[in-house]
């Protein structure tokens, strides 16, 4: 059995711990991007309560994926938005879940296909072992034990839960 947590006081946490990284920085150069669909939906509700001044940024990075000639095209492929250069900027990306750490080398890949970033910090709902690649968050909302066979599905995007669920 999985304990269940809060999204909501998740999120709240993770503002918290992210407050300090903005004020040291400069408000007009700090760009959060949420990944689709569900690194989005945290994105938003972290962009609300830290008040950021530059608009939310997307990315879709489906074409990123280094399993894409392997599995395809997603049927929801979504565009990626970047609402401002990413030259000199300090990006705090945003995810559901960090698993194998594929999807973050993906969206770094695709940000640096759009500029040079000054840094970029990772901020992540909830994170699982399994990491394949050496990528490690800044910020975690719920560290998860899951088995293997186990993986976490984001519910939303209105009122954020996540339920635990086997893979066959």
């Amino acid at each position: 059995m999985h304990p269940k947590h809060d999204v909501d006081a998740l999120i709240v946490k993770m503002a918290d711990e992210l407050t300090a990284t903005v004020q040291s920085l400069p408000l007009d150069d700090v760009l959060m991007i949420g990944i689709h669909t569900g690194g989005v939906w945290v994105a938003e509700r972290l962009h609300q309560l830290l008040n950021l001044p530059l608009p939310l940024g997307t990315l879709d990075i489906s074409f990123y994926r280094d399993d894409f000639s392997r599995i395809g095209m997603n049927p929801q492929v979504k565009p990626s938005a970047l609402p401002v250069a990413v030259d000199g900027k300090h990006i705090i990306l945003v995810d559901d879940i960090l698993h194998t750490g594929r999807t973050i080398r993906a969206a770094m890949n695709e940000i640096f296909d759009y500029g040079r970033p000054a840094s970029i910090r990772l901020a992540v709902l909830g994170e699982r072992r399994g990491r394949e690649l050496p990528i490690q968050p800044d910020v975690v909302g719920a560290h998860l034990s899951l088995e293997s066979h186990e993986h976490v599905k984001l519910l939303g995007p209105d009122r954020l839960s996540w339920s635990v669920v086997r893979t066959p």
